[in-house]
């Protein structure tokens, strides 16, 4: 699960050589096979017979600069995604690349090498992100609607809970709340990936204003599983890097304009490997598993930055029980494998 990008094939086009190793170390560890290149020059040397599944460019280099090499391959048709990384002040510059089609651009000095990790993983595989968009246009339009009926929101969501026990997955699933059915504060959806896997989340509705939480939660209802689902499928049927997954929901909720704070708790269990995955970006949540209790603290909720600053818990069991709490309220739930 720490290594995302196996199998996966990137070019840095470079000139400073410190800078460059630690980026190539960094994606190597990420399971990249790197290949280096100190210009544009070089770089289209490399390209011949090789072809990296991202490029990972600089602006400013000698003999020919990240610009004039992304126009050559534009004009070449390569469409390879490009990754922009440079110091340059010029903003002029950053507008032109990105016509040219770069993916996205990062300005150094990194300090936050968890912002390279999701640009690239944005880069690779932007149907996690963009196939959903005309979805959530479509959604934003039907929640201008609802959201002149704050009445009819809340008892949508209160409808859409699941069922308090179920069979999912292979598992049997139960969960109790304490929060108010009339005015919702912790939402929680279940659904089933597959025979053998399934994903869970948690939302506190109550600390965004305007309606907003409970906009959220029904954006989340909509796009949550078809998210993982690719993400999954992006994987190669290896376990969720929820992380990842997370900060999409948080460009998603920026992208509908949903402003505010979104205390979130996702779960994916896999009844095969008895895995269970926990990640918190702003809910307290306890988990027992036999004799065994630990804690997840809470981290930041989605909304309050332009990333997300999360809290993760792994482990195996063949059951547990997870109480989650906010402000919104409490919520216990149970899974065993059958």
């Amino acid at each position: 699960m720490g290594q995302p990008l196996t199998d996966k094939h990137i070019l840095i086009v470079e000139d400073e050589a410190v800078f460059r190793s630690v980026i190539a170390g960094y994606l190597t560890s990420l399971g990249a096979s790197v290949r280096e290149a100190v210009n544009g020059v070089d770089a289209l040397a490399v390209m011949q017979g090789y072809h990296p599944d991202l490029i990972v460019c600089d602006l400013e280099m000698p003999l020919m600069g990240g610009i004039e090499f992304v126009e050559t391959l534009r004009l070449q048709d390569n469409r390879t995604p490009i990754l922009v990384v440079s110091a340059t002040s010029q903003m002029g510059d950053v507008a032109k690349v990105l016509r040219l089609g770069v993916q996205d651009v990062m300005l150094k000095p990194i300090r936050d090498y968890a912002r390279l990790r999701e640009a690239v993983m944005t880069c690779m595989y932007p149907d996690m992100f963009t196939s959903q968009l005309s979805e959530v246009e479509q959604l934003m339009e039907d929640m201008d609607s609802l959201n002149q009926s704050p009445d009819a929101v809340n008892k949508l969501l209160a409808q859409l809970q699941p069922p308090v026990h179920q069979k999912i997955a292979g598992c049997s699933v139960r969960y109790r709340q304490l929060t108010s059915l009339e005015q919702p504060g912790l939402v929680l959806d279940i659904a089933a990936l597959s025979d053998d896997d399934l994903a869970f989340y948690c939302l506190d509705v109550t600390q965004a204003a305007n309606n907003n939480g409970t906009l959220a939660a029904l954006l989340l209802r909509t796009l949550f599983n078809g998210l993982l689902q690719e993400h999954l499928a992006n994987q190669q049927h290896r376990l969720p890097e929820l992380p990842v997954l997370l900060r999409q929901v948080n460009q998603l909720l920026r992208q509908a304009n949903l402003n505010g704070r979104f205390p979130l708790l996702v779960g994916y269990y896999h009844r095969g490997l008895q895995r269970l995955i926990l990640i918190s970006a702003g809910l307290h949540a306890m988990l027992n598993a036999g004799e065994e209790q630990l804690v997840l603290n809470n981290g930041i909720p989605l909304g309050t930055l332009d990333g997300a600053y999360l809290n993760q818990l792994n482990h195996e069991c063949s059951a547990f029980e997870c109480q989650v709490w906010g402000r919104g309220g409490r919520l216990r739930l149970m899974l065993s494998a059958d």
